[in-house]
């Protein structure tokens, strides 16, 4: 591939990795120079059932020689599919199909606001992350990434991740929801504790707030359950739901409590690419592929494989301050910087990604295997023994 045209055309605003990657298939890729690599970090986490699932690319395709596209002000089959299935493994209500975590996001703060003239604060949390969007980055409680967007949308403000006493002082009869990631993905893979969740959930009811949940990363199996929610029975009135609902393909969605359902009305929300006919064929392959192969099970048994293969290396290297995760998601802190392991991994032919400058972050597919699983450890455990430990 020539880079030089790549960087000439294409606005800079990734720092790209040196890597061209041109095949996948379940858990591996292969770059341009047919170099192989274990991928641990599939599509952002958008990949649960790997790189190009057979179920898939059968039902993309097929969709694909019907109809690519249907506005939305006609009836869409796909959709109706895909929504009864969010519904009938969540929680009784209605969907609305989008694009992207940050526009599903995006719906479920409209619908908060638009709900009672009389409530406008959001509540998040500091060092979440919603989306880039206006209103999302106002969400988002990092600063790094709301740096130089001024003025920012009002209303947004930010509480610490499991401290239930500062969410209890920030609770009042103005707060309109409570938007919460059940493990803090871009903030260090952080989970919420139960305790945490089930303090939100009734502060919410105690004041009128809708508990909104951020489930785009911890969505559609990844944590073991469909959703994170679904460990500690609390439910929120709003799921926001992407990545790897589309098993590649572009899909967002947030699925609204039926009590809320007459909140957002004709006209007050839309998206002309939400829900078309090819994002919805590849969301139900999903759902039906983790239904027909035992996906959810098979998810908690190898996340617990991997976490017992990190806790292993926590034990051998000094490098290593926490292991912490859910499932299939896990942050391996270090008490150093990360980069140079993510890029001694990737020399070795392994994929991970590092968050917050120190958390190196492992979202292997639910599909991934006991072998490599094994081999992901392996790698890292030599990376980690080439590195100093102090």
């Amino acid at each position: 591939m020539d880079k030089s045209t790549f960087d000439q055309y294409v606005l800079q605003t990734y720092k790209r990795v040196p890597l061209t990657l041109v095949k996948g298939e379940g858990m591996r890729v292969w770059d341009d120079a047919g170099n192989e690599y274990l991928d641990f970090f599939p599509g952002w986490g958008a990949g649960n059932l790997g790189h190009c699932h057979p179920s898939v690319v059968a039902a993309v395709r097929a969709q694909a020689e019907k109809i690519m596209h249907i506005p939305n002000v006609y009836y869409n089959e796909l959709q109706g599919k895909l929504a009864q299935l969010l519904v009938a493994s969540s929680f009784d209500g209605q969907v609305f199909f989008c694009n992207s975590g940050a526009e599903a996001n995006e719906g479920a703060i409209k619908l908060a606001r638009k709900r009672d003239a009389t409530k406008k604060t959001i509540i998040t949390l500091k060092d979440s992350f919603h989306g880039r969007t206006l209103a999302t980055l106002a969400a988002t409680g990092q600063p790094e990434y709301q740096q130089g967007f001024d003025p920012l949308p009002a209303g947004f403000v930010y509480s610490e991740p499991n401290d239930v006493p500062m969410l209890e002082r920030l609770m009042d009869t103005e707060v309109a929801a409570v938007l919460l990631e059940p493990v803090l993905g871009e903030g260090g893979v952080l989970p919420l504790t139960p305790a945490y969740l089930r303090a939100a959930r009734t502060l919410c009811d105690r004041f009128g707030a809708l508990l909104i949940l951020d489930e785009v990363q911890t969505g559609i199996g990844r944590t073991g359950r469909m959703f994170a929610w679904q460990h500690y029975g609390v439910v929120p009135d709003v799921l926001t739901l992407a990545k790897s609902l589309g098993g590649g393909m572009a899909i967002g969605a947030f699925v609204v409590g039926r009590a809320h359902c007459g909140i957002l009305g004709p006209g007050s929300h839309g998206s002309t690419f939400g829900g078309n006919p090819m994002a919805c064929a590849a969301g139900v392959a999903v759902l039906q592929t983790i239904a027909a192969e035992g996906l959810l099970d098979r998810a908690a048994k190898t996340g617990a494989l991997l976490q017992a293969g990190l806790l292993r290396l926590a034990q051998r290297h000094a490098l290593i301050a926490e292991v912490r995760g859910l499932g299939m998601m896990w942050g391996v802190v270090l008490k150093g910087e990360g980069a140079e392991v993510v890029m001694r991994c990737r020399e070795k032919g392994v994929l991970i990604n590092c968050t917050h400058g120190n958390v190196l972050r492992l979202m292997p597919a639910i599909t991934a295997t006991e072998g490599e699983i094994a081999q992901a450890i392996t790698v890292l455990d030599e990376v980690l023994g080439e590195l100093p430990q102090a």
